[in-house]
């Protein structure tokens, strides 16, 4: 088991929060307060999961709880680097279908993120022909979910 770091930083209209090692039980406070005060910095909160060893439900529900209160607020929450092997609470509940997902850090900074105001957990982005939640997000395909994103 790896000690969580965690790290923030502004990054134009977005605060990035990097998260290295376990999130878990154990780290899940540590993780939501971090959280907490990136959503007090910027309406735009990204979350580098690509060094996260591990994740488990507790660190599933402070992410769905500050998504809650950034979407009510008109503002977003995204998730960059989640590698299926080591994050695969974030598939099993279906929250990768909810959450804007990007391969990189780099790709979810550059893209333009639709505001999730009707797009809460559970919710269904309204909208005709059902558009999708953000441009340049990634749809998980069953092959990447059995295979997983080489970590």
């Amino acid at each position: 088991m790896e000690a969580l770091r965690l790290s923030s930083e502004v990054r134009g209209d977005s605060v990035l929060v990097t998260a290295r090692g376990d999130l878990d039980v154990v780290t899940s406070g540590q993780f939501d307060d971090c959280l907490a005060r990136a959503r007090q910095e910027r309406d735009r909160v990204i979350i580098d999961l690509a060094a996260v060893d591990f994740m488990d439900s507790s660190s599933l529900a402070v992410i769905v709880g500050h998504w809650k209160k950034l979407a009510a607020s008109g503002g977003m929450l995204a998730l960059a680097g989640a590698r299926y092997r080591h994050t695969r609470v974030l598939w099993i509940t279906g929250l990768a279908d909810q959450l804007p997902c990007y391969e990189s850090v780099e790709q979810a900074l550059g893209a333009d993120l639709v505001p999730p105001a009707a797009r809460l957990a559970g919710d269904r982005l309204a909208g005709p022909a059902g558009d999708s939640p953000a441009t340049g997000a990634v749809p998980w395909s069953a092959g990447q979910q059995a295979g997983g994103a080489a970590g």
